[in-house]
């Protein structure tokens, strides 16, 4: 060995702990990994057949999961390095694992797959998001609600075109996940170290054994990819952000002042002091997520800012990116279930969708139309008008309001008659007008319903023929090693047996009180 001295402790309970520390996160793929090492050995004819039969055993021992004696010290390093110390207690040959292979080409291999598997899942929470708010927005297309722009009120709609305002971008999200799983899920195997491995190893093997897609072409790019992570935290980042801003939306709309939405009791909890609260506190949990996402991007462009030919900081994402992916997919399956269990106050909703003059835009084009003005001219003399109601205290807009306006604004009257003034103003018509492509008419609401359906049922045929495709070649990998298992030959004088090369390797450390047993650190 190159090294002469132990690691420091220092080093031991800072950096060294951290590896480990995401052990439960990228064990059962650098496990797979190894598998797949080992029988593309054995196939190119590398690894002698007994030696390799013998660590396959090994490493089918201790797959999917380690066993409970396999206890990680962060004295022995990372993961690798830890399973590979173990693998030698069982007196397995494991020296072969390093043949044609960096440490970091496992553990990338078991980032990856760490990575492929929760974006799948991603999938599903974002997709099953979108249908719950899609079928709240079915539900509600034709109850009338009131829509704001900066927190005022703007023009009458209904509650189910509002909903649907997060569906599309939760479409683009899934669009940007599958887009992240495709290049995700490609091989760096068979890199070796930087610039390949002269050993035969069989990469396009190798990758549909680990059910990934394809091979990333370049072995020093396998290596050293920084985008990787930052596209993932990117792609949380604006999928969480979508969330955050209905979940900030549904807490205004919950409160006292607005009314308009009600959570159910199971989203919610009460004050431990005061009696009367019901805090949406699912909510304000989404939106929490959201903000610690923008955190992980920010860390991971930073701490992929290194030289090129540098892989330490990627320790901060092997366990970081996979952990932000199971918060933004627990966060998307808790607002599915907050719009599956959401009452809107309909009743207020189509009230407040009449008040506060929110039919003035219509009214200005009704003018436009009928009275011969330009719309700035029409937009002026309405908001005139609404200003006098405001300091009259009138609820709404009159012809006689109108006709005071014009005198002033145009000096002549508009003729405009009140029935057509009312039907301008009344929130149904105005709604109903909306039926071009997008708008809020019950008609064009149907449409982009079935539209956002059919897309959702792609993403999900996708996802399902994508998890049966990677499900399939684990299967398929783990067969192959059964295959090719040997059950070792006991060796009188072996470490598991004797004891024997323990303190060769490994120095100073504490020796296990069972050398057949884990047992690390005590």
């Amino acid at each position: 060995m190159r090294l002469t001295a132990l690691p420091a402790d220092e080093l031991i309970h800072t950096a060294y702990a951290r590896e480990v520390g995401d052990a439960a996160i990228l064990y059962e793929g650098m496990s797979l990994a190894d598998i797949a090492h080992v029988v593309g050995l054995i196939e190119a004819n590398i690894i002698p057949r007994q030696a390799g039969g013998e660590l396959l055993s090994a490493l089918l021992a201790i797959h999917p999961s380690p066993p409970l004696d396999f206890a990680l010290d962060p004295a022995r390093g990372d993961l690798y390095s830890n399973r590979e110390a173990y693998l030698k207690m069982l007196a397995a040959p494991v020296g072969w694992l390093s043949a044609g292979r960096a440490r970091r080409e496992a553990t990338t291999i078991g980032y990856r797959i760490a990575v492929r598997t929760r974006l799948l899942r991603l999938t599903a929470a974002l997709g099953d998001c979108a249908a719950a708010a899609v079928e709240l927005a079915a539900a509600q297309r034709a109850a009338l609600f009131p829509d704001y722009t900066y927190l005022q009120p703007a023009q009458p709609t209904t509650f189910g075109h509002y909903v649907l305002t997060f569906v599309y971008p939760l479409l683009r999200d899934l669009d940007r996940a599958r887009a992240a799983f495709v290049r995700a899920n490609v091989s760096p195997a068979g890199s070796g170290s930087v610039n390949g491995s002269r050993l035969p190893l069989a990469r396009a093997r190798l990758a549909e054994l680990l059910g990934f897609d394809s091979l990333i072409p370049h072995t020093r790019d396998a290596m050293w990819q920084a985008d990787g992570p930052i596209e993932v935290a990117a792609l949380l980042t604006a999928a969480l952000v979508n969330l955050d801003r209905l979940a900030e939306d549904l807490q205004i709309f919950s409160t006292a002042e607005f009314g308009l939405v009600e959570l159910a009791d199971r989203h919610t909890r009460t004050s431990v002091i005061m009696p009367q609260k019901k805090n949406p506190y699912s909510l304000a949990y989404i939106r929490g997520v959201c903000g610690e996402s923008i955190g992980t991007l920010a860390a991971m462009a930073a701490v992929g800012k290194t030289p090129s030919g540098q892989i330490d900081n990627r320790i901060f994402a092997y366990g970081d990116i996979p952990r932000a992916l199971d918060r933004a997919t627990g966060a998307a399956w808790l607002m599915a279930d907050v719009l599956r269990g959401l009452t809107v106050n309909t009743g207020l909703a189509a009230k407040r969708a009449s008040e506060n003059f929110i039919g003035a835009t219509d009214l200005a084009e009704v003018i436009m139309l009928n009275c011969g003005l330009d719309y700035k001219a029409a937009h002026d003399l309405v908001g005139h008008a609404v200003r006098a109601a405001l300091e009259s205290g009138a609820a709404t807009l009159t012809a006689e309001l109108l006709e005071a306006a014009a005198q002033t604004d145009l000096g002549r009257a508009l003729g405009l008659a009140p029935d057509v003034i009312a039907g301008a103003l009344d929130p149904a018509r105005i709604v109903a007008a909306r039926s071009g492509p997008g708008g809020a008419a019950e008609s064009s609401v149907t449409q982009m319903i079935d539209e956002c359906r059919a897309s959702l049922i792609d993403h999900h045929q996708w996802r399902e023929g994508t998890q049966m495709r990677i499900e399939t070649a684990t299967a398929f990998l783990l067969m192959t090693a059964s295959a090719l298992r040997i059950e070792p030959k006991p060796a009188e004088d072996s470490p598991e047996q004797s004891g024997e090369g323990w303190d060769e390797t490994y120095g100073d450390l504490p020796i296990p009180p069972n050398r057949k047993r884990w047992g690390f650190g005590g």
